[in-house]
Formats: C-alpha cells, structure tokens, sequence
C-alpha cells in the first residue's frame, strides 16, 4: 500500500459570476455543447492542482506507455492470427488479414490518451483510448480559461493545438481536411467541430464527410461535394473504428495514401483484450504490465462472485459497459452477466484497484487524469471526477493544473 501523500488538491471554486462567463465563452466559442447531462452540470467550479513532480511523473509513464503501445501495434499489424482474440469486427479483421503485407495508411497525427487513477498503490491506468480519443477542448480551453484564478499554477498543455498543428504540417500540400464524423452523435460532432476551428484558424480548409462520401483512387481519399469532386489532403477521423464498414473502407486502415488521424488499424490497441493477447507477441510491455491492473478472459476468473474483479466490453467507450457488482443494481447485473455469458469472447475481467478519494468543494470526489501523448510526446491533461469509483458518461469536466517550480521550493 502506497504512503504517499495524495498527489492532487482541490482549489477552492471561483465566483459564480466567474464561472458563467467561462461556461459561456466554453459553450459559444469552444463548441461545447453538453455542459450539463440532465440535471448533473458536467463541468465543475474548481480545478484540480497537481504538483510539478508529479506531472514530470506521470508525464513520463505516459510517454513510455506510449512508446510501448506503438511497438505492440506494429507487431500485431503482422498477427491476424490474433486479432479475433481482441473481438475485433469481422470486417476490421477481413481489412488487416494482409496487412503485414501492405503498407499501413500514415498517420496525421496519433493521439493517444492514457486514464490515470491515483489509488492505494500509487498510479495506475484503467485504459488506453487509442482509436479516437476526445476532450480537447475541455483539455485545452477549460484549464487555459481557469489558471488566471489560481496563482502559482500553470496548463499542462494544450493538445487541441499540438493535434491540429500536427495534423496541418501532414495535410497534403493546398488540399483540405476532410472530418468525418458518425451522424446523429452530437458529443461526437463537437469534438470535431472544435478541431474544425483550430484547423481553419491554422489556415487549413476543412470539409464535412462521411464514410459513404468518401471515394480513393490510387490510394488518395476524394469526397463529393454536389458537382463537385473535392481530394482530402487528410481526414481527422472521430468515428469509432468499430462502427465503420471496413471492407467499404479499408485505405483508412492499410494502403492508404491520405494520411488519417487516427489510422483504422488503431483499433488493435484500443481492445481493452490487449493484455490477453500480449504474450503471443515478441515485444515486451513492462511499463504497460506495471500500471495496467491484471485483465483476464471472464471465462478465467470468477468475477460473478469475487468482488476484487470487474467486467467491461472488448470496445468500451466512455465506461458505458463497465460493471462493477457493487456499483449495478439487480437488473444491470443480471444483464451483463447474460451478455458476457452469450459472448465471453467481447469482455475482460479486469482485478479492481482502490482508487483514493479527496476532498473537494464538492464533497469526496474520485478523480481521472487523462493524459494525451501526440506522436509520442506527451501534450497534455483530460481531467473527469466522479462521487463513486467509476468514470463513466456522468462524470465531471474539471481543468487540471500544474503547480509552477516556485511554489516547490
């Protein structure tokens, strides 16, 4: 058990009259548009301050997170003979059968976002959002517009520039960016939305697609736009790559000459069955096996009954499938026991960790740190708090600040 001292305070929440003008300005110019989600205010009044260190810390795991992932993926490119072992769509596993054989599409950008949770052992990660990872503006806008109210504090970063700035050097030379997006989603939608105008304001053209209106010829992406036939110099990509038609699609996954952010073949990262399949592969992950807690096929463990493990789905976004028995009611227990059941091969048991609460101006609060790494360096802090030891679609906008060198000495 960690002794450490708890390496994040709670700053007191700035004035009301404050706090409207920074939701406001978030609303209208950093298109967020999901500040409350019935009647939970989903961005809180106070940030959360971490010490330099500490950051420097984390900072560093997530780079050697990173760094470990990305030599996992390009071996895994090369084994389709694991890629069901990580409940993978038929389609996606159709797409990159022969990918050792091709050239994966570049990458614009690749963006990582790895889920930090201080817990009685000290960090650990509960995940890796490795396919399309969100937050930008409530990472990069939110902090920016609190740090003047908290003295002695700095941003972590600002991964809505470093991604656009890396996604505009990539762009094909005079072409525009083509956002494709899953109709109908609208928290999916403002995330692009944000990037959109971080892209023009770089001078970057940028259209809306989709993937039906999306055509190749020679590799290089080209959309319809009424008469007229528009190529993409790249495509920002927030649509989950489990979601698309691969085989309709397959140069955002191989082959590809149009760079993407991120590539399709990112979901061989982003299944939370990873850790099943890591000792089939060459490569080693001793960064990845010291942080990430021990996951295990459910058909392996006895989760119904052992209170120490939880469940959630293969491709399991925003902790929408996470259960945990203490957290379900009867009859959400009893629906994920049927459906691991019917398909063992979409879950993971996962050994539960005891995330540390801390005090708050909102009462005892179980904090997130979201830490993004943009090819590779790290570039910033997505941060989300929850009242029960569970991250979910509920959970809290809070900006994440830094402590500046003065304040340690």
């Amino acid at each position: 058990m960690s002794t450490e001292p708890i390496p994040l305070r709670a700053g007191d929440p700035v004035d009301q009259t404050t706090f409207t003008a920074i939701r406001q300005h978030l609303v209208l110019h950093s298109c967020k548009w999901d500040p409350q989600v019935g009647d939970i205010q989903t961005l809180a009044r106070f940030s959360l301050i971490m010490p330099a260190p500490q950051w420097r810390q984390i900072s560093a795991l997530a780079e050697q997170l990173a760094d470990e992932l990305m030599t996992a993926e390009a071996e895994l490119l090369t084994r389709p003979d694991l890629h069901r072992a990580l409940a993978l769509p038929r389609g996606i596993r159709a797409v990159l059968k022969h990918a050792g054989h091709s050239v994966p599409t570049p990458a614009a950008a690749r963006v990582l976002r790895f889920d930090f949770h201080w817990t009685d052992q000290g960090w650990k990660i509960s995940e890796v959002n490795s396919d399309v990872p969100g937050g930008y503006c409530e990472a990069s806008d939110l902090p920016r517009l609190m740090v003047p109210h908290y003295a002695g504090t700095q941003v972590a970063g600002d991964p809505g520039a470093e991604l656009t700035g890396a996604i505009a050097s990539r762009t094909l030379a005079g072409l525009p960016a083509g956002l494709l997006v899953a109709p109908g989603y609208m928290e999916d939608r403002q995330v692009l939305s944000y990037l959109y105008k971080q892209l023009t304001g770089r001078g970057i053209e940028c259209v809306w697609i989709s993937a039906a209106s999306l055509h190749w010829l020679d590799g290089f992406a080209w959309t319809q736009i009424g008469e007229k036939k528009i190529q993409l110099g790249s495509i920002v990509r927030f649509y989950q790559a489990e979601w698309l038609r691969a085989r309709r699609v397959p140069q955002l996954f191989v082959s590809g000459k149009t760079p993407v952010c991120n590539p399709g073949f990112a979901a061989l990262t982003e299944s939370k069955r990873l850790p099943i399949v890591l000792g089939f592969l060459k490569c080693r992950m001793p960064t990845w096996s010291q942080l990430l807690p021990e996951t295990r096929d459910p058909r392996r463990v006895n989760w119904k009954h052992d209170p120490g493990w939880l469940v959630k789905s293969a491709l399991c976004n925003t902790g929408d499938t996470v259960a945990i028995r203490s957290l379900s009611s009867v009859r959400q227990w009893a629906r994920v026991k049927r459906a691991v059941f019917w398909q063992p091969r979409n879950w993971i048991a996962q050994r539960r960790f005891n995330a540390v609460a801390i005090p708050s101006p909102a009462g005892d609060i179980y904090p997130c740190i979201g830490v993004y790494t943009i090819d590779g360096k790290t570039a910033g802090i997505y941060g989300r708090f929850s009242h029960r030891p569970l991250i979910d679609y509920t959970a809290v906008d809070v900006a994440v600040l830094i402590e500046t060198q003065e304040t340690q000495s």
